[in-house]
Parts: structure tokens; C-alpha cells; sequence
């Protein structure tokens, strides 16, 4: 709990990180929604619709910061000085990806009463089931997170978690559906990003995921947590 703590200040006084994970989400759903909040979108209300895209844009954001912080603490040598306590792995990185996901949930939070304030309505176990899946959803990006974090230069993950983001948002359907059919559209649909905006967009009607949404977010979840694991081991290795 200390140590989640320390990670929850480090988050807070980073202004830039929040300006992209809770702020641009906030400001583009406002200015989009608002001007088109009488609007219907493939049969959904606009602001409810575009609230989707925008709650899975910064929640991905929020979890994958946790490899910046990562990133820093390794340049700086203050892991090494981290594994020396009797703080452990699993609690290390169970704090990152606790504080990623922390934040991620101000993010739902701010997007949620945007849309309630745009007239976006549906009932509770609705809002719930919405919540529930986007958190799930948000599994294999924390995963990334760690990997890039034990992977890249503090120089160069900031320029590479935005332009990941930005590609897995947009190829998702984040700011609007990339492919109706096709090849795209198979790209989409076998990306855990696509299923993270439709964790929102599905809480209209209740369906849920289906099997091919479990199957991608679990194929997704495990291929980053590999990846994640085997980049751990090999930077704690180095002299």
C-alpha cells in the first residue's frame, strides 16, 4: 500500500500524463458529442456512442503509462535499488499496473457524467456491465505497458506509447468505425482495442462480447504478458 501510494502521487504531478489520459479524452468528447448530441449512430444516441470510444482511448492510455514510469526507474537505476527491499516482484509491478488502472477509472468516471450531462441514459446494470467489461478490456494494455516499460529509453516511450495508442485507438473505432466489412474490419476485430470500445458500445443492447471478444482479449493478454515476462527477465540479468 505504500508503494501504490507513491505511485498515485508520482501520477498525480505529472501534468502532461494527465492532460493526455483524462484531459484530450475529456475535451474531444465534449466538443464532438456536443455539437451532435440529437444524433443517432448506427441506431445508438451520438453522445452514449461516442462516450464508448473515448472512455477506451483514455483508459488505454492510463494503463499503458505505467511502462513510462517503468522506463524512468530503470534509467535511473532505482528498480536495482527497489529489488534490494523486501518489496517483491509481484508487488512492484502489482502497484504499476493498480495505479495505471486508478487512474483510468477518474478517466470513466469524467467521461460518464460528460455523457450524463449530454443526455446519455441507460439503466444501472447497464452502466455496470459497461464498466466491468472496459476494465477487463484493459488486462492485455496494462500487460503492454509493462513490456514497452522494460523495453524502451525514457527518450523514446513517451513518442511510442502515443503513436500505439493512437494506432490500436484508431484501428479500434475509438473516434468512429474504421470498416463497416472487409479485410479492415477483420484487422479490427482482432485487436483487444476493437473489443475495449465495444465493452461500451455493447452496453446498449447487453450482448456482451461473445466468444470472439473473450478469445481476442485472452490471445492479447497472454502474447503482452509473455512478452512482458521474458523483457523482465532480461533487464534484472544485466549487471
Amino acid at each position: 500500500m505504500t508503494y501504490l501510494k507513491y505511485e498515485l502521487v508520482r501520477a498525480v504531478r505529472n501534468v502532461r500524463f494527465f492532460l493526455f489520459s483524462l484531459g484530450f479524452p475529456l475535451i474531444l468528447f465534449l466538443v464532438v458529442a456536443g455539437s451532435n448530441r440529437h444524433e443517432k449512430l448506427g441506431g445508438i444516441p451520438f453522445p452514449l456512442y461516442y462516450m464508448a470510444g473515448m472512455i477506451s482511448w483514455g483508459a488505454m492510455t492510463a494503463v499503458v503509462s505505467s511502462g513510462a514510469r517503468i522506463s524512468t526507474e530503470r534509467a535511473t537505476g532505482w528498480n536495482r535499488q527497489l529489488r534490494l527491499t523486501p518489496l517483491s516482484v509481484r508487488q512492484y509491478l502489482r502497484a504499476k499496473v493498480l495505479g495505471g488502472y486508478l487512474v483510468a477509472v477518474l478517466s470513466i468516471v469524467l467521461l460518464y457524467s460528460a455523457g450524463l450531462a449530454l443526455g446519455a441514459r441507460l439503466p444501472a446494470e447497464r452502466w455496470f456491465g459497461m464498466t466491468a467489461l472496459v476494465l477487463l478490456g484493459l488486462v492485455p494494455f496494462a500487460a503492454l505497458g509493462i513490456w514497452i516499460g522494460h523495453l524502451l529509453t525514457p527518450d523514446a516511450i513517451g513518442p511510442a506509447m502515443g503513436g500505439i495508442t493512437a494506432v490500436l485507438a484508431l484501428l479500434g473505432g475509438a473516434w468512429g468505425p474504421l470498416a463497416s466489412k472487409g479485410f479492415m474490419l477483420h484487422v479490427a476485430q482482432a485487436l483487444p482495442s476493437y473489443w475495449l470500445v465495444q465493452a461500451g458500445r455493447s452496453a446498449v443492447d447487453g450482448t456482451g462480447w461473445g466468444p470472439t471478444g473473450w478469445g481476442v482479449i485472452a490471445a492479447w493478454t497472454l502474447v503482452f504478458g509473455l512478452l512482458a515476462a521474458r523483457a523482465y527477465r532480461r533487464d534484472t540479468q544485466r549487471v
